[in-house]
């Protein structure tokens, strides 16, 4: 990634221009490639005129709020006036909803990496902000990304990658360095604020089968760490998967018994976010699975809890076959499919491992395998499967590997 500029300077160049080309009969057509703004073609003659002089500040502000987020920050360099309307706090709150994007990295000394744009079908280079490691901890909602460091799992940071602003948590409680920790963050739009949780994993000592559990819930409100839970399963340990849906935490537990053929190897615990009763956590709020996972990826789209999973081989449960997409349904108890990966996109991925990372906002779903910088999306209103755009990112050496988060991208939204 060598001679690569962060991802707002992709836009900050001379060659993009656009204007308004009005006729006659008040047809308005957007055109491309022209060398002003201001051409303004009439019939019988043509002259100069300022688009400053045409529209005033709350229409064009309404225009401009309509592009995609890379656009508005090309629009900020036609001119100063431009420039103040996508700058300001106002117009931030009026630009639309974008499509989430899905920022790639790899393996390296420095967190740097890709963000893809769906809308624009175009991947731009993104430096984060606060981040010291290629390896951590990553959830994201609304807008907002949170980051634990993967080492001490104490360092959280709350960031905006959009507009780089970011801030320091306090550290969270319970074990220093646990075996398995999942995270998960979800931002409440009415009351801007957001909940981040910790759900830790560590071994009883001597014993391989019973297993620690606690949850850890901090409250941008009230800006502490709380500790909700802290239980003893038995034959099963929690993992690295979990997600914040309809104020409901949801994370996957694994098994530590083995289990014969056709015995399913994981399964999920829910936690009620809003009540945080901690009596049977596993035995009284335990969902099996939709069928025997090599991996699930847990998302939040629109509220619903999705899964995105790797089906095992009947006779091998271990090894992978397919993948799957299955939303919870409203009963909260079973799982509806909805696609299964098609063969030829299974095998676009070459050679695929039995875990792969996936994540997904609004509509859309990403997955990628770790062993390349290939992304395949899935949009859940389309029922469509199809590749991204090809990553900058290239593989350098074999053992390389890529891993990547999906946020939502917004203006607006403060840590």
């Amino acid at each position: 990634m060598e001679g690569e500029t962060s991802w707002v300077s992709h836009y900050l160049d001379d060659s993009w221009t656009e204007t308004i080309t009005i006729t006659n009969t008040n047809t308005i057509t957007n055109k491309t490639e022209f060398d002003s703004f201001s051409e303004i073609i009439e019939e019988g003659y043509c002259k100069d005129v300022s688009l400053d002089l045409i529209l005033p500040d709350d229409l064009l502000e309404r225009i401009l709020a309509y592009l995609p987020i890379g656009s508005i920050f090309r629009a900020g360099c036609v001119c100063k006036r431009w420039n103040e309307i996508v700058s300001s706090r106002r117009f931030f709150s009026n630009v639309l909803s974008q499509k989430p994007w899905y920022f790639m990295f790899t393996s390296s000394e420095e967190p740097i990496g890709y963000a893809y744009d769906p809308l624009l079908k175009k991947w731009h280079g993104i430096d984060l902000p606060c981040i010291e490691t290629s390896s951590w901890f990553v959830a994201s909602s609304c807008g907002l990304v949170c980051f634990m460091d993967n080492d001490t799992r104490t360092s959280v940071f709350v960031c905006n990658p959009i507009t780089r602003s970011f801030k320091k948590i306090i550290d969270p409680p319970g074990l220093r360095f646990s075996d398995y920790t999942s995270f998960s963050m979800f931002f409440n739009r009415k009351s801007k604020s957001y909940l981040i949780t910790i759900v830790k994993s560590k071994q009883v000592p001597d014993n391989f089968h019973q297993w620690e559990v606690s949850i850890h819930v901090y409250d941008s409100g009230t800006m502490t760490w709380t500790t909700t839970v802290s239980e003893v399963l038995n034959g099963w340990r929690g993992g690295v998967e979990s997600v914040i849906c309809d104020g409901v935490l949801y994370f996957m537990i694994h098994s530590t018994i083995g289990g014969g053929l056709g015995e399913t190897r994981h399964g999920v615990v829910t936690y009620n976010l809003t009540t945080r009763s901690s009596d049977g956590l596993l035995t009284r709020n335990y969902l099996a699975v939709p069928c025997s996972l090599t991996c699930g990826r847990l998302m939040n789209l629109r509220e619903r809890l999705v899964m995105v999973g790797g089906i095992g081989k009947q006779d091998r449960t271990d090894i992978i076959k397919g993948i799957g997409i299955w939303v919870l349904v409203k009963n909260g108890r079973e799982w509806f499919e909805v696609s299964r990966m098609p063969h030829r996109y299974f095998q676009g991925f070459g050679e695929f491992d039995d875990v792969f990372a996936s994540s997904g906002n609004d509509d859309l779903v990403y997955v990628q395998s770790y062993g390349g910088p290939a992304l395949l999306v899935f949009d859940m209103s389309l029922k469509q499967w199809r590749w991204s755009q090809k990553c900058p990112v290239t593989k350098r050496f074999p053992l390389q590997l890529f891993s990547g988060f999906c946020f939502e991208p917004r203006l607006e939204i403060c840590p």
